[in-house]
């Protein structure tokens, strides 16, 4: 009996080691726990989540998308954009309006109309011209529709070089929208053509002055 008296000091000390440990243990699990569900989707944290298409890459604009550039992935819908993709059958072959970043989530308004051919059609691509008017160029916004319009010169009177092409976007140079005079310091802007005009219309915009008239 004295032996277990006098030993009693002792397994209170082994018992209160015991008791912090065990402390220490359930906090580092709590802050486990906590990192987890910081870092896990959405929807392991029981808010709602919706396969949404994004970037699978970082994309420049005016990028014809294609499956390897799209991925699937689980967006809460707490912070899903409205209008994000939920199909990449929705996005494939679509013209993307502006830069996006590898993971960003793409919407409709991101989006132009199909820049791949469909049956029996020659599709469209991107052409890069340079507008001789830059105010011009700061009325043009993603998605608006332009007729091309080469001005005249010694040689040529104005013509209409495509009609109903697509702004995909808009290379605006520093300093503003002044008007400039020559075609290759014009700003530069992408516009989504049909197959058949766009080689001419390039060509064309490196010899003559081009603008484009809004519909």
């Amino acid at each position: 009996m004295d032996t277990l008296l006098s030993r009693l000091p002792d397994l209170r000390r082994l018992n209160g080691r015991r008791a912090r440990l065990v402390r220490r243990f359930l906090a580092a699990a709590l802050l486990l726990s906590g990192l987890l569900l910081f870092l896990h989707p959405g929807s392991a944290r029981g808010a709602p989540a919706t396969a949404t298409v994004v970037s699978a890459r970082d994309l420049p604009a005016g990028s014809v998308l294609r499956a390897a550039d799209l991925r699937l992935a689980d967006v809460p819908d707490d912070v899903r954009p409205a209008g994000a993709l939920e199909s990449l059958d929705a996005a494939v072959g679509r013209l993307l309006s502006g830069a996006a970043r590898a993971g960003e989530p793409l919407t409709d308004v991101r989006l132009l109309g199909s820049a791949l051919p469909a049956e029996g059609e020659s599709g469209s691509v991107t052409v890069a011209v340079r507008l001789a008017d830059a105010a011009v160029a700061e009325l043009l916004r993603p998605g608006q529709h332009v007729d091309v319009v080469a001005a005249p010169d010694a040689t040529h009177t104005a013509s209409a070089l495509v009609r109903d092409a697509t702004v995909v976007t808009v290379h605006r140079p520093e300093g503003g929208g002044q008007v400039l005079s020559t075609p290759d310091k014009g700003p530069l802007v992408l516009l989504a053509l049909p197959v058949g005009v766009a080689t001419e219309v390039a060509a064309t915009s490196l010899e003559r002055p081009v603008t484009v008239t809004l519909r």
